[in-house]
């Protein structure tokens, strides 16, 4: 495995520098460019005293700068650690002070929405305008940390999740062969980057060759201008919440039809109501765009199980299927004392890595360094491979 979100990006921008790699707000990037404008940040962000290892905030907004610091923070040896410039005050010092992060790259609006959070802030146009050079990516080990990334709170405070290079790339080779991605998919980028579903929508773009198209914020709000976005980009890969769904089929019935390029809408973030796809299915099948439901949490590198759904689904429609576990993952079920529990019968999903492979750590900040948390409750066996997550709707097996 090539470590290095960076490194794989790089490999694929000299072997295709004048294709697009981005559009957004009506520009856009080719792989090349995008690729020599990252390692000029990157060398500004040294010359800054980034450190390997270090968190790095990124708050900018839906532009190209978003991805341009992403990789430069990446190839100058940092973490990433997003923070939405629309983020309520509250939620930012959370973030800012939970990850310990001292310095933020930031767009315009960005740099205003951090001023009053006591960090250094830099500058993304500023430090363009000052790059003179360029500078060696930092080559990374498997374990070195890509982003530190919060879970929603739905089950408490937020936490921050550090995961690796590794653990992102895996999750692309280990379902390769249930997607097929290539570089002529074009992906859009729905979600905030704050949102861990973003990971799988930038690197599933970027690690391909495809075109990742970043969706302004009030089209994401706005199904039928979606809709139209989904057309006019010729977007083939489309990864949405259930919700999210819910309004883009009612949109389509009353306007116009879902992007012709469209061959997978996939889903994740929150369970799945089958029923809701009942009248989608009716006018389209289930053969193209192919939907698939992925289950998954933060602390597993956003997706654990994939399942493909076919119209026999909506025949059971109080279950919501997710299907089998990635090829290198294990998940069983638990009862509250951790015991497995038979099949039939509801319980708490567990997951573990199969071989060697690390989950990813929960952490928190402490005096400026991330901790580890400590073994997750009610996890058998306990160690740096398990994880354990607790949800409000039952699991269970046939």
């Amino acid at each position: 495995m090539e470590h290095g979100l960076h490194n794989r990006f790089s490999a694929i921008a000299r072997r295709q520098p004048e294709r697009v790699a981005v559009r957004a707000n009506g520009t856009s990037i080719t792989y090349g460019r995008l690729d020599a404008e990252s390692d000029r940040l990157a060398a500004v962000l040294g010359r800054c005293g980034t450190r390997p290892g270090e968190r790095i905030g990124l708050c900018c907004g839906r532009g190209v700068e978003l991805i341009t610091g992403m990789l430069a923070i990446l190839k100058a040896g940092g973490a990433y650690v997003p923070i939405d410039p629309a983020f309520p005050e509250a939620r930012t010092e959370l973030l800012v002070r939970d990850s310990g992060v001292r310095t933020v790259l930031a767009d315009r609006p960005g740099c205003a929405a951090i001023a009053a959070h006591g960090v250094r802030v830099l500058d993304i146009e500023d430090l363009a305008h000052r790059s003179t050079g360029a500078v060696r990516p930092w080559s990374a080990s498997g374990d070195s940390i890509a982003y530190v990334i919060h879970t929603s709170g739905s089950t408490g405070t937020p936490k921050g999740v550090q995961v690796t290079h590794d653990n992102v790339l895996r999750l692309f080779d280990r379902t390769a062969h249930w997607f097929s991605f290539t570089d002529t998919d074009v992906w859009t980028m729905f979600h905030s980057p704050c949102f861990d579903f973003s990971v799988w929508e930038i690197w599933g773009a970027l690690l391909h060759g495809g075109v990742l198209v970043l969706v302004p914020t009030d089209v994401v709000g706005n199904p039928a201008r979606l809709l139209t976005l989904l057309a006019e980009e010729r977007v083939t890969v489309l990864n949405l919440t259930p919700s999210a769904f819910r309004l883009l089929a009612t949109a389509r019935q009353s306007t116009a039809p879902a992007g012709p390029d469209l061959r997978l809408i996939i889903f994740g973030g929150e369970r799945l109501d089958v029923a809701l796809l009942g009248d989608w299915m009716a006018a389209r099948g289930d053969e193209r765009p192919q939907l698939v439901n992925m289950y998954g949490i933060t602390e597993t590198t956003v997706h654990v199980t994939y399942r493909r759904i076919r119209v026999g689904d909506l025949a059971r429609p109080d279950r919501s299927p997710i299907g089998w576990p990635i090829p290198d993952l294990r998940v069983s079920l638990h009862d509250a004392n951790g015991a497995l529990v038979p099949d039939g019968t509801a319980g708490d999903l567990g997951v573990r890595a199969r071989g060697d492979r690390r989950l990813p750590e929960p952490a928190c900040a402490h005096r400026g360094a991330l901790r580890r948390t400590g073994r997750p409750t009610g996890v058998p066996l306990g160690g740096p491979r398990h994880r354990r997550r607790r949800r409000a709707d039952p699991l269970w097996t046939d």
